[in-house]
């Protein structure tokens, strides 16, 4: 199968300025300032999250399969366009769905303004078991459509099967404890969909992957033992589709994001997802109730 790598244009990493409107700025302003987890400096920021270079990781390069090099990753396929640290009752499934998702709810208000139309989010969620139920989200974003024939298309439009044959992380710990950087490695890959229970969520201007960690007992364990230890380290996470044909290389990263030593008491709360709807839940900021 012929495959293109074209590359998907990231927008530009909006901030807003004292003296933008939010009626003028773009809709991802909104998005990566406004979580309880705010954007914070990449070398020295805590409680918070950052976006690491592509070059940090190495993936398959172009002549991977012939010569087994992997070279640095390179700029983004897409945009960061936030991150939530989010925790409730029971477990969070497809929170773009939710209309109570500040993100999504930023795109639609862009949209119904007429602007960023063809705008799309790729969102992870790596959904954290426990008494209490947390889930990292992270997101990333495009104005322009994602090519077709790409292999991130190709993964985006797939089955379940294809998708649990590709869905790729890799990580980095950037800072932490012996412990944490044996029982995680300091540098590791790993097919989230042949490891964990992944499932996806198709919308019309997104994709999200819901990944449970509670599904494999050796990834709980894990996690267990890094989150006894969270607010001393900061990891590197990149996903990425992998590429298995030569006609796919070299590998790219969809997005990438750096978390620095969170705190788990920054987790917003919000309704279990059986709640009635209409009931006000703590997701949205003040200027979107």
């Amino acid at each position: 199968m012929t495959t293109t790598h074209e590359r998907v244009h990231p927008i530009p990493n909006l901030a807003m300025s004292p003296t933008t409107s939010s009626s003028t700025a773009h809709w991802t302003s909104d998005a990566i300032h406004g979580g309880s987890l705010r954007r914070v400096d990449l070398d020295s920021g805590t409680n918070g999250w950052a976006s690491p270079p592509g070059d940090l990781f190495l993936l398959r390069s172009s002549n991977y399969f012939t010569k087994r090099q992997k070279s640095p990753a390179g700029d983004y396929l897409l945009s960061p366009a936030g991150m939530d640290w989010l925790k409730s009752q029971s477990k969070l499934e497809n929170v773009l769905s939710r209309a109570d998702n500040r993100v999504g709810q930023a795109l639609r208000q862009a949209q119904a303004q007429g602007k960023s139309l063809k705008s799309f989010i790729f969102a992870v969620n790596l959904q954290v078991p426990g008494k209490e139920h947390h889930s990292a989200v992270f997101y990333f974003s495009t104005d322009e459509p994602i090519p077709s024939g790409s292999l991130l298309s190709r993964f985006i439009e797939g089955d379940d099967a294809f998708r649990n044959q590709r869905f790729k992380l890799v990580n980095r710990i950037v800072k932490g404890p012996w412990i944490v950087k044996k029982a995680v490695g300091n540098y590791s890959a790993c097919l989230l969909g042949k490891a964990l229970t992944c499932n996806y969520h198709r919308g019309r201007n997104y994709f999200e992957i819901d990944v449970d960690i509670g599904s494999s007992a050796i990834a709980n364990a894990i996690l267990r033992l890094a989150l006894g230890y969270v607010t001393s380290v900061t990891i590197d996470m990149g996903f990425l589709v992998e590429a298995q044909d030569e006609e796919e290389l070299p590998e790219r990263l969809v997005g990438a994001v750096r978390v620095c030593q969170m705190e788990m008491s920054a987790a917003t709360v919000v309704d279990a997802p059986n709640a009635p709807r209409g009931n006000k839940v703590n997701h949205l900021s003040g200027n979107d109730e």
